[in-house]
């Protein structure tokens, strides 16, 4: 079953989320498809498109026509110097993501999205998950949806990353949003995050970065998260993609979550990410 969307053939994978794009080639889009496929990202949350051409230089352009660009990541340097922007996710440098996060949470200003390529596969495994951050906020029970409309996290990149920082960049990360990053301070965000383009609101919580709740007790804290993580990875919020050669993903990180399987033995598996800047969450009870 396929629909049109802002003249794209899109190929839904649910009701409201995720969708297999049709004839674009990325490497080669009009202005016209890339504004069709920036309003079908915000629409659908994340995009598939199959048998695309990008190299480095093409998914960094790509991103460029899309929005700002980032750095690789506030932490880990880019794939080389050519490249600063491209982050290269390799098992053979422990380059894994097999927990449920949302990118970047553990900075104000976390990106707005991400494209992600598929650069070497194993033969099997290595699929990824996303969540859709909307739908599960929206079927909570109204009395849980008023308790966490009111409620703000802590975000911590330190766990994943404080160690590469210290150790392997000697404490000297890259700038992010106009600062040497040297140290990861925790930061704060709201548990429901407002979508700054369609203001409908979203779980803005990951077991990745997430470290508490604010202003309740340890025990609280646990439950409330370990509530709505199991709410959100339920199966009925996902899709999952079965990765192939030429397969570019995208994905709005402001209303998702995402999570790779490591179930590919010693084969190697390498993506190549750019991330596109985004805007300090905002929750609804802000006045």
């Amino acid at each position: 079953m396929t629909s049109t969307l802002l003249d794209l053939k899109l190929e839904p994978l649910g009701p409201h989320f995720g969708a297999v794009v049709h004839g674009v080639d990325l490497a080669d889009a009009s202005d016209a498809e890339v504004r069709a496929v920036r309003a079908a990202l915000v629409d659908r949350k994340v995009l598939f498109f199959r048998d695309q051409r990008l190299d480095d230089d093409a998914q960094v352009n790509l991103g460029r026509r899309i929005g700002e660009l980032t750095v690789s990541h506030p932490v880990v340097e880019g794939v080389d110097e050519a490249h600063p922007e491209v982050y290269a996710l390799d098992s053979a440098d422990n380059g894994f993501a097999d927990v449920w996060h949302t990118d970047v949470t553990f900075m104000k200003r976390p990106p707005l999205g991400s494209i992600l390529r598929a650069v070497t596969l194993p033969p099997t495994g290595g699929d990824t998950n996303w969540a859709d951050a909307e739908l599960a906020y929206n079927s909570l029970a109204a009395p849980v949806r008023q308790l966490v409309d009111q409620l703000t996290a802590v975000h911590d990149g330190t766990r994943e990353f404080g160690y590469y920082l210290a150790q392997r960049r000697g404490g000297q990360g890259n700038v992010w949003d106009g600062d040497l990053v040297t140290r990861l301070d925790p930061v704060e965000h709201p548990v429901v995050r407002v979508h700054p383009e369609t203001g409908r609101r979203s779980l803005f919580v990951n077991p990745g970065f997430t470290a508490h709740i604010v202003g309740v007790s340890e025990h609280e804290s646990r439950a409330i998260l370990d509530l709505l993580y199991a709410h959100l990875t339920k199966p009925e919020h996902i899709v999952r993609h079965r990765w192939q050669p030429g397969d570019v993903a995208m994905w709005d990180n402001r209303s998702t979550a995402h999570y790779a399987n490591r179930d590919y033995d010693d084969q190697r598996r390498v993506m190549h990410r750019i991330t596109l800047r985004g805007d300090i969450p905002v929750g609804p009870t802000r006045r």
